[in-house]
């Protein structure tokens, strides 16, 4: 099976688009690593992703009586580009169906392509579903985004241009995973090759449908995705592209949103230029590897894989790269209400750079105080501040990984509403188009009063939520089977210790 993809690989038709992208050396990260760290800069093909390859060399390949009746495709973006570029450059027609909830800068990526969009449902799945139907009923070609033969050949010819533009040694090529068909196509011609290199897939801890599926030994379907690296949100990888992955890739690590964020942040400051998030996804896997195994002086290549990003996330990343690079840190401390108490704490924080600082009067006996620190330390130093924290005599508790505390309490003022019954907190999820707050507060607020709310625009597909709702135990059965109904992704926080804290009675 290596050689069936070797050959195809070396007799992929990719460059009539695609340009041989450099493979750089990352001259800041490898000496904070002690390590040679390469980037294979795909962020710079002509649609800003690898994608590109893997369609083009798919309709490439496609018989003059294929190509006649056009092609067809369902994307959420980059391989949405791809396909358009492809087709455009074959001169035939490309339909592209895409979620409604996809950006208006890839939307508009895309037309300039020449690309035919059709707009249905509010994720890849729905927009596949429909698009297959086209496919079948109108006789158009399907280009699928990863589970094709000759899509992960495309993809594979930036393992061959890896090895010839570095003919030294090489110990581990790290890659980001979503369907499967860039690491399938990778693994396959290195492992032919140089089957001592390590191949390491790297997937968000809230996409990890690879991960899954080798652990399960089958293809395994996540009942949902998370969608900040939307570039990977797949929720059950390809059949062929699992069955490869099985044969060649030597592990899949697992990244969070904190840690993808540094990343963005440390390929920014070797080549100025700003990755998406499923771009940096394996910068962020080599960092976690690097620790893990305490490794120094390897030779390790990354695939930045796409730059497609929205600039209004820029806000979102700048946010949470501190904390994914263990630079800062985030308390709830609890002080006495009495004087004095205030001028110890700061006096117990020290000389330390304060990037947050929120106090809410909380009783006539005690405040609350919502704190950041930025750390040159790390953990260890985060620890060394929890003690003397403690050594002082106030209670503090660690919110530096409340997902919760991170994207709602610490922009929340206001504090407990005492006297307020049968509050239950809950965060929601919805898609983010015209009118979908509007319907979510008319949908859940119908029945039951909402007593708290918070929404802030994270520059995602999707909008969050945090709310509290008045739910007396006469009727918690029939709300909770009203927001099963709804559809919307939640997770109840009602026993989240930021909300006992700051919010709730």
């Amino acid at each position: 099976m290596k050689s069936e993809y070797l050959e195809r690989i070396l007799k992929a038709r990719v460059y009539d688009v695609a340009i041989e992208s450099p493979l750089e050396p990352a001259a800041r990260l490898s000496r904070r690593l002690h390590n040679r760290v390469l980037f294979k800069r795909e962020d710079l093909q002509p649609v800003f992703s690898f994608k590109v390859r893997g369609a083009y060399n798919k309709i490439a390949h496609l018989s003059d009586e294929e190509a006649a009746r056009g092609v067809i495709c369902a994307s959420a973006g980059n391989h949405a580009q791809g396909v358009a570029l492809a087709a455009q450059r074959r001169g035939i027609r490309a339909r592209i169906v895409m979620p409604r909830t996809t950006p208006d800068i890839k939307l508009q990526a895309v037309r300039d392509l020449g690309g035919e969009i059709e707009l249905i449902g509010d994720d890849y799945d729905a927009a596949c579903e429909h698009a297959t139907g086209i496919a079948r009923d109108e006789r158009l070609t399907f280009i699928h985004p990863f589970d094709d033969p000759q899509v992960i050949a495309g993809q594979g010819t930036i393992a061959m241009e890896i090895l010839r533009q570095h003919d030294e040694h090489i110990d581990a090529i790290f890659v980001p995973v979503g369907g499967g068909g860039l690491i399938a196509g990778i693994a396959c011609y290195v492992k032919a090759l140089y089957p001592s290199i390590r191949i390491v897939g790297v997937e968000p801890e809230d996409a990890a449908s690879m991960h899954a599926s080798l652990l399960a030994g089958e293809r395994v379907t996540l009942e949902r995705v998370g969608i900040f690296a939307d570039g990977v949100a797949v929720k059950r990888v390809g059949a062929e592209t699992f069955r490869l992955a099985q044969q060649y890739v030597d592990e899949v690590l697992l990244v969070t949103t904190d840690e993808t964020c540094a990343a963005i942040q440390d390929i920014f400051e070797d080549t100025r230029s700003i990755a998406e998030p499923a771009g940096a996804l394996a910068v962020a896997g080599l960092k976690k590897w690097v620790a893990r195994e305490a490794a120094t002086g390897k030779t390790l290549v990354t695939l930045n894989s796409g730059a497609n990003m929205n600039f209004d996330r820029l806000r979102h990343v700048a946010e949470r790269a501190d904390l994914g690079q263990q630079r800062e840190a985030l308390f709830a401390v609890e002080i006495p209400e009495q004087p004095g108490s205030f001028l110890r704490f700061c006096r117990t924080v020290g000389s330390r750079s304060v990037t947050e600082f929120n106090y809410r009067y909380q009783d006539a006996g005690r405040a609350e105080i919502f704190v950041g620190l930025a750390l040159s330390g790390g953990t260890a130093e985060k620890e060394r501040v929890l003690e003397a924290i403690a050594a002082a005599g106030f209670r503090a508790v660690d919110m530096t990984d409340n997902e919760m505390a991170k994207l709602h309490v610490r922009y929340m003022i206001g504090g407990p509403a005492h006297g307020l019954e049968h509050e239950r907190l809950f965060r929601f999820e919805f898609p983010e188009r015209p009118g979908a707050l509007l319907r979510f507060l008319t949908a859940v607020g119908e029945g039951w009063n909402i007593s708290l709310f918070h929404y802030r625009n994270h520059g995602s597909d999707y909008g969050r939520v945090l709310t509290g709702i008045q739910v007396p135990p006469a009727s918690e059965a029939r709300f909770l089977g009203h927001l099963r109904e709804l559809g919307f992704n939640f997770v109840e926080e009602t026993a989240n210790p930021a909300y006992r804290m700051f919010l709730g009675g």
